[in-house]
């Protein structure tokens, strides 16, 4: 069977994790990704650890597979013909350099559309390629804290908290897959490409959702919730007798259900409790009353008593209860591959369930430059570079 992008062919000259994360999507969805370093890997990622296994950095594996690799000096003429050639024969190609520097190697949008007018040309930047800050730097912890995000991550004893992974880069990732896959949907109609521009901060921004419109409406300074919810009560976490847990209750419904399985149907018969907006209002006296009945019994009454009464509720599990979980297993989660110096190396896999072209591993994430001489004899060039 065939990925559903089979016949895409993707050129990646991103580094890091933001294109990386998007260019191996459209890799596992079938596409033919070449990903571009400088002679001896210059994706910092590589070097990213501890973990390593046989020097190889479980960072660089997380996000490289599905990728063939090439190296070539974009400083040298031979460099950039290199490029050149490939964008000839290619749908996509990616980026994520500094404002100005596709510009500088003479590989911006217009010169490459010449060569290839039906190339879709994705360029990630930190805070996009207009506006007073388009020459800075992007990292995702800087955008986590002026996007609004840390100001609302972490409780209010904790200071701003960042998100426990780089979750900025994860969304212009994914940003940047669905942009390039409307392209080449709208490339069917016009016949022509054109340039996508995505930056880490208005992807962050986009992340606010609720939150940020519930700023808009009230212009109230949202504050940290912790593991509270800034529209729903009760929606938390809550101590139990041995552990903590997650309750969600999405409706009046549910509460009312909650409150007769605890043990206290008369919660529900205080008026100020009875509809969610009252129970958001008054969730500093109604959380407290909630607390101390979930301390009485343990995490696995209560998940169990909340599954019976179709009470949306889940246990908070660590990394090593993840991936030994029986649904995600079920759903080949966790996957394996054969690299040539790793060895066999363990990979979160993909969430992406097609009935007709199912994801696969065909590349391990490749080692710098491991098939620069096949895909330069491919071009027509006598040597690598």
């Amino acid at each position: 069977m065939s990925g559903a992008l089979e016949n895409v062919k993707v050129l990646d000259l991103s580094r890091v994790l933001a294109g990386p994360y998007c260019t191996m999507i459209l890799g596992d969805m079938g596409a033919e990704v070449i990903k571009v370093e400088a002679p001896g890997g210059s994706d910092e990622t590589r070097k990213w650890g501890p973990p390593f296994k046989n020097g190889v950095s479980a960072y660089y594996l997380c996000a490289n597979r599905n990728k063939k690799s090439i190296t070539v000096d974009l400083k040298s003429a031979e460099g950039i013909e290199i490029i050149k050639k490939l964008v000839s024969e290619s749908d996509v190609i990616i980026n994520n350099f500094k404002a100005g520097t596709m510009e500088r190697f003479g590989l911006d949008y217009e010169t490459l559309a010449a060569i290839n007018p039906g190339i879709v040309y994705c360029s990630i930047t930190g805070f996009g390629e207009t506006g007073p800050n388009k020459d800075m730097p992007g990292y995702d912890f800087i955008i986590q804290a002026m996007s609004g995000l840390m100001s609302i991550t972490g409780d209010a004893d904790s200071g701003p908290q960042k998100v426990g992974v780089a979750i900025t880069d994860i969304l212009t990732g994914l940003y940047a897959c669905i942009g390039i896959q409307g392209a080449l949907l709208e490339r069917n109609q016009s016949g022509k490409g054109q340039k996508l521009d995505l930056s880490l901060y208005d992807s962050a921004t986009s992340a606010l959702v609720n939150i940020g419109s519930n700023y808009l409406m009230s212009g109230k300074i949202p504050q940290r919730l912790g593991n509270h919810h800034a529209n729903i009560v009760p929606y938390q976490t809550f101590k139990t007798a041995d552990g903590e847990m997650v309750i969600a209750v999405g409706n009046d419904n549910q509460f009312k259900k909650l409150c007769q399985l605890m043990g206290k149907p008369e919660f529900m018969e205080v008026e100020r409790f009875q509809t969610n907006p009252s129970r958001v209002e008054h969730r500093d006296e109604l959380v407290p009353l909630l607390q101390e009945v979930f301390l009485t019994k343990s995490t696995a009454y209560w998940q169990e008593q909340c599954k019976q009464n179709k009470i949306p509720c889940g246990p908070i599990y660590d990394l090593a209860e993840v991936t030994n979980d029986p649904q995600l297993r079920a759903r080949n989660m966790f996957i394996a591959c054969e690299h040539p110096i790793a060895g066999n190396v363990k990979m979160i896999g993909s969430p992406l369930k097609f009935s007709r072209t199912p994801v696969e591993v065909r590349h391990h994430p490749p080692d710098a430059g491991e098939h620069t001489d096949e895909i330069l004899a491919n071009l027509g060039f006598t040597k690598s570079n």
